[in-house]
């Protein structure tokens, strides 16, 4: 088939090194995010996805919206059988829909119609779910509701990160986006509706989600942590400032009052509305990231000191 592909951060890369491996479609174009500022230079820089399009000699097309009348006419142009889709990151009108004659087909990941949204790894990780995974399903105007073609799952382990995990879906949804452009391709594949129960969403994480209540139970501050991992990055104030969170881990023994930070000679403790917690890396403002041991010792944090 004749494919354009939508795409890009880093998770994306993946499918799109997939369908161009594969020999079987032509990607023709890839759509991408515009080119953006990024690091400390704030250096003007292609998406992932489009710096593997310009490997490849492939054409980048990058809107500023969808719905632009040069985009579009373009896409006409291009006429693409179907129109694979890996977090782009920008809705998509109607008109643009329209074009592709088997339709625009994302990748994503979780197992719809749990966490629908912009956030499902991070969501699924907070909520405590045990099992995740990627879906491939044909876009409808409503939000992430449209039929399914395909489902992977995937287990969630005990300290798994969002960045973790996700690096893992990328590589086995890569392979479902593949497997249901060929079932589209030779007409094997259709696409079933979503269940009309069970629907749940995940919206955008913001850094103010991020920020950590020690007021909460042990065990959800960990998921917590874990679910904003490397991004946006868990956070709490000490001392007036930020300080950045690395994933934690849960002791089964007595603990301080929540928020209290405990320094031992090998480790530092910070107490929560049951188990303490025992630091693993953390990240002062304008230091790098050390141990939390280190830390404490820079601070000299006296006794009853809080990270709130």
């Amino acid at each position: 088939m004749k494919l354009v592909f939508a795409g890009t951060p880093e998770p994306a890369v993946p499918a799109l090194r997939a369908l161009l491996d594969s020999g079987r479609h032509e990607v023709v174009a890839v759509v991408t995010r515009p080119d953006a500022q990024a690091g400390r230079g704030r250096r003007v820089v292609r998406s992932p996805v489009g710096a593997l399009a310009d490997e490849h000699g492939i054409e980048v097309l990058t809107p500023a919206r969808a719905g632009d009348p040069a985009f579009l006419a373009r896409l006409t142009e291009l006429a693409p059988d179907a129109c694979p889709v890996v977090a782009y990151g920008a809705l998509l009108p109607q008109a643009a829909l329209d074009i592709p004659r088997l339709g625009w087909v994302n990748l994503h990941f979780s197992l719809l119609p749990a966490w629908r949204g912009a956030a499902p790894v991070q969501a699924a990780i907070r909520a405590g779910d045990e099992i995740t995974g990627a879906s491939t399903f044909r876009i409808v105007k409503e939000l992430d509701a449209g039929p399914v073609f395909g489902v992977v799952t995937e287990a969630i382990g005990a300290t798994d990160t969002a960045g973790g995990l996700l690096g893992r879906l990328a590589e086995s949804g890569a392979k479902l986006l593949l497997s249901t452009m060929d079932g589209l391709a030779d007409g094997s594949l259709v696409a079933r509706d979503q269940p009309a129960e069970g629907t749940t969403y995940a919206p955008k994480v913001t850094v103010e989600d991020a920020r950590v209540s020690f007021a909460d139970p042990a065990s959800a501050v960990d998921r917590q942590i874990r679910s904003v991992t490397p991004d946006p990055g868990a956070w709490a104030e000490f001392r007036g400032e930020r300080l950045k969170l690395g994933p934690v881990s849960v002791l089964d023994e007595p603990g301080p009052p929540p928020g209290e930070i405990v320094v031992e000679r090998k480790r530092v403790l910070v107490g929560t509305a049951t188990k303490p917690l025992r630091l693993g890396e953390v990240q002062a403002p304008g230091k790098k990231r050390m141990a939390a041991t280190d830390w404490a010792r820079g601070s000299r944090i006296e006794q009853g000191e809080r990270l709130r």
